[in-house]
């Protein structure tokens, strides 16, 4: 397998997908939810970034990140924010997949895939790109008929601000390469 070396910049914009273990859907109860907002609370407080765009889906997340000018660590926030939820989980009786010898010699535990997808937004147009496929995943998976029927997106924060047209989602095409 090649080694993959992913590109950091300060101050940069990522858009990020993050995919439950086996793809479980296990990311949208209650008590998930829960978990995730505090584990992404808790790295903040330390390492902060704006998160402009976010959606949560049973078994995986999209979101857009903003990191500090002087900062390009974010694989150490997933790391921390993945450590910190998969802690709560199996704590509150969570079950995660089955570990292979290598995810226990490497102490990886079976609730999120251990890699995540990765994209340096380019510029505003990547940018709007980017956070139009965010709101419009759960409509692309069938779970809605429209992105503001689905409760766990920024979607609503947008629309609210007006930085989204009420009807913005029956123009928007999207071209981004398969990547969940």
């Amino acid at each position: 397998m090649p080694n993959y070396v992913r590109w950091r910049e300060r101050g940069a914009a990522y858009f990020f997908t993050v995919v439950a273990a086996g793809r479980r859907p296990i990311l949208t109860s209650d008590q998930s939810r829960r978990f995730l907002r505090e584990a992404i609370d808790a790295t903040r407080a330390k390492w902060p970034f704006d998160m402009p765009a976010c959606v949560l889906l049973p078994d995986h997340l999209h979101c857009i990140w903003q990191l500090p000018t002087d900062d390009d660590d974010f694989p150490l926030r997933w790391r921390l924010i993945k450590s910190r939820f998969t802690t709560a989980f199996l704590s509150a009786g969570g079950i995660e997949t089955g570990q292979t010898a290598d995810h226990k010699r490497q102490r990886r535990r079976g609730v999120f895939q251990a890699r995540y997808w990765e994209h340096r937004l380019r510029d505003e147009a990547d940018y709007i790109m980017h956070r139009d496929y965010i709101h419009m995943n759960p409509v692309k998976h069938g779970y809605v008929r429209t992105p503001e029927e689905w409760p766990w997106s920024t979607v609503h924060e947008h629309l609210r601000r007006g930085e989204l047209a009420p009807d913005w989602w029956t123009t928007v095409r999207i071209q981004l390469p398969e990547f969940e």
